[in-house]
């Protein structure tokens, strides 16, 4: 399930009913806000939260300006928009630079969290971004931690800094004072987790906060549990006062009330969200793009900015003027596939376009499994065909089949698949299109 899938169709579900509707009674907005809630609470929002949320949505909805206009569903979406945007914390956190390096953040969680995995990933992001950064291993604790943790800083090509089991504080002060003397501006601190919170574990946390002085301490939590993470980083937060929330696993299966909740009960913002096992699989949390994903509004900035470190200019660049000379075909869709999958998976790119979400028509995923089927198909089209798709009726698509091992129904769904790629293509491209500045056209 994509990010906010069921919560987003729902929402949809809701507000295409009022759109072919002219004015709105109050007693009608009532009924619409009626159901945002129950969308709200099957997605697992906290129910204060949800109630907080509603009562100022309904308010506002309901006013003059609203039940006098013309067009009352686009701007009750517009409402919900800027409270959901507002729920979420109104702006991008960014995380806090110490005025005289090395800046440490103190990484803390429950075991299962994506801690150590977190800590990889949020190093490579800094190393992207100029940073040397140490990765120092204070959980002497969790059976292999240590080691997981140097495989971790291994994919993420930072160095780990162990001193085997002795004193987390002091793993911790050591690790700093490492990172000093050898001109390292950034320390990231792998801490110990429980099974659930206790009071030993508090103790120690508090005690390296206490010494070491971090600039941040980031807690991890597991999105996929719930409102049982925004119950977790409460009680993190009351203990330790953390600065900011790092969600993962948002690519699973989640509804999403994690992601809803945690800065409404907490008072912290989410700082940044993992979608995928991946080293670059860490984004930056933005709350106004994140509410336009969750309404169906796309979030085209992250599409540009997921594009630009896919691509380099010069391939940008190259294929711009191939297409732009002659069209798009099928030799064109098979490189685009190569190119998009590392951007994740079609249903990702998809949710962040106006719309795109709605569409069905492309797998899950470019599983290897699914790319060899299609290279097959195209494959076992004549030169002629790749260039000119539309030539392909009846008998073009038996003889396609057979050379290629699938069926009709197979030819069929690829050449769906193709046409709407082509019309992202046309949609985003050109000096009047919305999308003007992805560096790559669909």
């Amino acid at each position: 399930m994509a990010l906010f899938e069921g919560l987003s169709e729902r929402l949809n579900h809701i507000f295409s009913k009022m759109k072919n509707k002219g004015k709105l009674t109050e007693l009608e907005i009532k009924q619409v806000m009626r159901e945002v809630r129950i969308a709200l609470l099957e997605a697992d929002v906290n129910f204060n939260v949800v109630k907080d949320f509603i009562n100022r949505t309904t308010e506002k909805a309901v006013g003059e300006d609203i039940l006098k206009s013309l067009t009352p569903s686009q701007q009750i979406i517009k409402i919900v928009n800027d409270e959901l945007v507002e729920l979420m914390g109104a702006t991008n956190s960014k995380l806090t630079v110490s005025d005289k390096p090395p800046t440490v953040y103190m990484m803390c969680g429950l075991q299962g969290a994506g801690k150590t995995t977190m800590c990889g990933k949020l190093a490579a992001m800094l190393k992207k971004q100029g940073k040397n950064v140490l990765l120092a291993a204070c959980d002497i604790y969790r059976p292999a931690a240590i080691k997981q943790l140097q495989i971790v800083g291994e994919r993420a090509q930072a160095e780990v800094f162990t001193l085997g089991q002795i004193s987390p504080v002091k793993i911790a002060s050591e690790s700093v004072k490492y990172a000093e003397s050898k001109g390292i501006d950034t320390v990231i601190l792998d801490t110990a987790g429980r099974l659930h919170i206790d009071e030993t574990l508090m103790t120690e946390l508090t005690d390296i906060k206490r010494n070491v002085r971090p600039a941040e301490i980031l807690l991890v939590v597991d999105s996929m549990t719930g409102q049982d993470a925004v119950t977790v980083a409460d009680s993190f937060n009351k203990q330790l006062d953390v600065s900011g929330v790092i969600l993962t696993k948002l690519d699973g299966d989640t509804r999403g009330g994690a992601a809803l909740s945690i800065r409404a009960v907490t008072g912290k913002p989410v700082k940044f969200t993992g979608i995928g096992e991946k080293m670059g699989d860490i984004e930056p949390f933005y709350p106004d793009r994140m509410a336009s994903r969750i309404l169906g509004m796309g979030d085209v900035l992250t599409l540009i900015e997921k594009a630009e470190q896919a691509f380099s200019e010069e391939e940008s660049k190259k294929l711009e003027k191939k297409l732009k000379e002659r069209g798009f075909d099928f030799n064109d869709y098979l490189t685009q596939l190569d190119s998009l999958k590392k951007m994740g998976s079609m249903k990702e790119i998809l949710a962040m376009i106006p719309g795109g979400g709605q569409v069905k028509d492309f797998d899950e995923s470019f599983s290897e499994k699914q790319l060899v089927i299609t290279k097959a198909i195209i494959q076992s089209m004549t030169k002629r065909e790749r260039t000119n798709p539309d030539l392909i009726k009846g008998s073009q698509k038996k003889r396609i089949a057979a050379g290629s091992g699938t069926s009709i129904q197979a030819i069929n769904k690829l050449l769906k698949q193709f046409d709407t790629m082509k019309n992202m293509m046309k949609q985003m491209s050109g000096k009047g299109g919305k999308f003007g500045k992805l560096p790559f056209k669909l």
